[in-house]
């Protein structure tokens, strides 16, 4: 089977996932708003808020995921993989400020705590446990590199602590009628762990999104393998970057040695850089003398950044 047939299995399987996930999560939490309702439980209230900004993250990562699979065209020629980073990096910022707001609402309970009915909150807590659990799984073996499934999958796992964080509260105040104020304080816990998780993601997702160097690569030592390569005087102009996590590009200019055919020298560039370093798009630049700037003028080679210009695929062949 063909990589693209592979590659596109995926992103279906993907899309499936989120889907379900979607509408287990979007049918609990009218249950558990209307529930929380009833139970006067400003907690379960609170959740299914939380659950309907999730509902809406999920949406966002199916549509992405559905986006993924359009083609390139004219005005897109890398296609819509790009489109999955940005919802990542969406999704992460909004369990950045659900993060906030439980902070907030939970300084708010502490100052005017409210009784609740603890058996119905212990109930419909416990039940979203088991919901969300299930949604967890149901993510979990998605993509790993793919930044879209694993925004959704960070999503739910916020759920699972909002979930648990109302179960261990309803057993408290069950136990303990006077000890409300558990249930901000575990809030806070929640809103901690949710937070983490979200800076995580938003770091990797604006590190794609900036065309950084790719996690794990080196710009020097890519050049130091090349420049070890029979027929390559130099390496310079090095740029590489990520269209998404797991897709690095590479553009370069390389200076070959007189005497050596420059589709040799091409090819073993391009094997090397597949082979050693797993980048399997690489625009190379043949040359004799660099056509632009004195590459001289900055150390090793390097012109500083990463992606400053986009080269032709070419090579200049030997006379």
């Amino acid at each position: 089977m063909s990589h693209g047939h592979d590659h596109g299995r995926s992103h279906a399987a993907n899309q499936a996932r989120v889907s379900r996930t979607f509408w287990l999560i979007t049918g609990f939490m009218i249950l558990e708003g209307v529930g929380g309702w009833w139970a006067r439980s400003l907690t379960l209230v609170a959740d299914a808020g939380h659950m309907l900004t999730d509902a809406g993250a999920l949406a966002l990562a199916w549509f992405a995921v559905r986006a993924m699979q359009r083609p390139s065209d004219a005005e897109r020629s890398y296609g819509y993989d790009r489109f999955s980073v940005l919802a990542a990096l969406i999704n992460g910022l909004s369990l950045m400020a659900i993060a906030v707001w439980i902070a907030i609402e939970a300084v708010h309970r502490i100052l005017e705590p409210e009784a609740v009915k603890a058996v119905p909150m212990l109930v419909i807590a416990v039940a979203g446990l088991i919901v969300n659990s299930s949604a967890f799984f149901m993510l979990h073996g998605g993509e790993k590199d793919n930044l879209n499934v694993q925004a959704a999958l960070l999503h739910v796992i916020g759920d699972i602590l909002a979930s648990l964080a109302a179960v261990i509260a309803a057993v408290v105040i069950l136990l303990a009628p006077n000890l409300t104020i558990a249930d901000p304080i575990l809030s806070v816990v929640a809103g901690t762990l949710i937070a983490r998780t979200a800076f995580a993601l938003v770091r990797r997702s604006w590190h794609v999104l900036m065309e950084a160097t790719p996690e794990g690569v080196s710009v020097t030592d890519i050049a130091t393998a090349l420049e070890g390569l029979d027929g390559v005087a130099d390496v310079h102009h090095v740029h590489v970057w990520s269209l998404m996590p797991g897709k690095p590009l590479i553009t370069l200019h390389a200076r070959a040695l007189s005497g050596y055919a420059h589709d040799a020298v091409l090819a073993d560039i391009k094997a090397a850089l597949a082979g050693r370093f797993h980048i399997t798009h690489s625009t190379v630049q043949l040359e004799g003398a660099c056509a632009d700037e004195d590459h001289r003028a900055h150390p090793g080679g390097q012109d500083g950044g990463h992606h400053g210009h986009v080269h032709g695929h070419q090579s200049k062949q030997a006379v």
